[in-house]
């Protein structure tokens, strides 16, 4: 299968030694997912930057907000006070590869986040915030390996979600690449943490 993570590689320790004055910075190791999984259920929003970006026009779960889509609210405040956007805007949920017709019938995978579906009504009564006003989606489906499904694996055995929202870390901007942009853009806007290449939790000071 294509692999769409073709950017450059950053060096994070180099870039997080500027902002360790205004920035609480805790290296989590294995235990990042567990603390990820838990403050996206609490209702917090996640900017998560791992590895290599994308190529093409989605936000695959490299430079990417997260949510879960049991709050009906969430998609407000994404839309209205985070990436300044027009409300009605979707914002794409991802579910397990295994998981997929928990979402929908009408594929087996979409791992680009290329289609749109019709959902299942379990799927829209336990997730609101990710579902468009005709029922639909655009789905994107991820392994339990992922960063993003590792993520969700926890959040089913602890929480009961199924589900993430993603969509693109930016705000009035490009999607971001570096590290740099990753924390200018934290810093800016109202994230709640940010987590950079599966090691490092930071909140502001």
């Amino acid at each position: 299968m294509f692999n769409p993570f073709l950017g450059k590689r950053y060096n994070v320790s180099n870039t997080l030694e500027k902002y360790t004055s205004i920035l609480k910075i805790e290296k989590l190791g294995d235990c990042l997912y567990a603390t990820a999984s838990k403050s996206i259920a609490d209702g917090k929003v996640i900017a998560w930057y791992e590895g290599k970006s994308e190529h093409g026009p989605r936000a695959l779960g490299h430079r990417s907000l997260l949510a879960d889509p049991r709050y009906p609210k969430i998609k407000e405040r994404l839309n209205n006070e985070i990436k300044f956007r027009e409300p009605f805007r979707p914002i794409a949920p991802v579910v397990l590869e295994k998981d997929v017709h928990y979402c929908t019938r009408d594929i087996e995978y979409s791992p680009f986040m290329m289609h749109i579906v019709e959902t299942t009504d379990e799927f829209r009564d336990e997730n609101p915030a990710a579902v468009h006003l005709d029922g639909t989606a655009r789905i994107q489906t991820v392994a339990g390996n992922s960063g993003i499904g590792e993520i969700i694996e926890y959040m089913k055995e602890n929480t009961g979600g199924k589900a993430l929202l993603n969509t693109s870390f930016n705000c009035n901007e490009p999607i971001v690449e570096t590290p740099e942009n990753a924390i200018k853009t934290f810093l800016e806007v109202p994230i709640d943490y940010l987590c950079l290449n599966g090691k490092f939790w930071i909140k502001k000071e």
